[in-house]
């Protein structure tokens, strides 16, 4: 005959209401992973944003990087913020959009921006990235990030040509099917691995 024992009404109590602030702890992960996502990607402490139809990024702002006027940037740019030392260009966080056409999807838009880190550029790794933004973007929340390095080319008020670069870009599609590619190059030595995942993970995608 096997004894089955049972556990004193207080405990039993106690212990049920362990198992059952157990069991939502680990469902409700998976749902503050998924709010979290749902809303604007978390900004670093003194970094700004640049805003444009398709998203939101950050950029950092306590670096020096400063916001570039649209009357100065690039037609191609929707966005840019610049780090200017003495007069050299050693930072550039910049938003293209509907760069390219025939782009349905974050592994066309990817090749479409791949295709323009330029022949003196490296490329470390590529993967597929989930941004954020509201539920109602959910296929354009799925992007595609290439790490890359180069070597600037000493034009356009860039570092002397042959100085070690380093960049990241992630590209997409947004909510409305226009192709989106957001970069940040800066010298190598002013950056690193957290500096990158940062920036990827301020984009928000509308």
């Amino acid at each position: 005959m096997t004894m089955t024992r049972r556990l004193p009404a207080g405990r039993r109590a106690a212990t049920a209401t362990l198992g059952l602030s157990l069991l939502l702890a680990l469902t409700g992960c998976g749902d503050d992973a998924d709010a979290a996502a749902d809303g604007k990607a978390p900004v670093p402490a003194g970094w700004s944003t640049l805003d444009t139809d398709s998203l939101s990024v950050g950029y950092p702002k306590d670096q020096g990087y400063v916001e570039q006027p649209a009357a100065e940037r690039s037609r191609s740019n929707a966005a840019v913020a610049l780090k200017v030392e003495d007069g050299i260009r050693t930072g550039m966080v910049s938003v293209q959009l509907n760069f390219a056409t025939g782009v349905s999807d974050a592994a066309e838009a990817a090749a479409a921006a791949g295709a323009g880190i330029g022949l003196s550029s490296t490329r470390k790794a590529t993967e597929d990235v989930r941004l954020a933004g509201p539920s109602t973007a959910r296929d354009a929340r799925d992007a595609r990030r290439i790490d890359y390095d180069f070597t600037a080319d000493g034009k356009e008020d860039t570092p002397n040509r042959g100085t070690p670069m380093t960049g990241v870009l992630v590209a997409g599609v947004d909510s409305g099917g226009v192709p989106f590619v957001v970069r940040l190059n800066a010298a190598r030595d002013t950056v690193d691995g957290e500096d990158l995942d940062a920036f990827v993970g301020s984009i928000t995608v509308k």
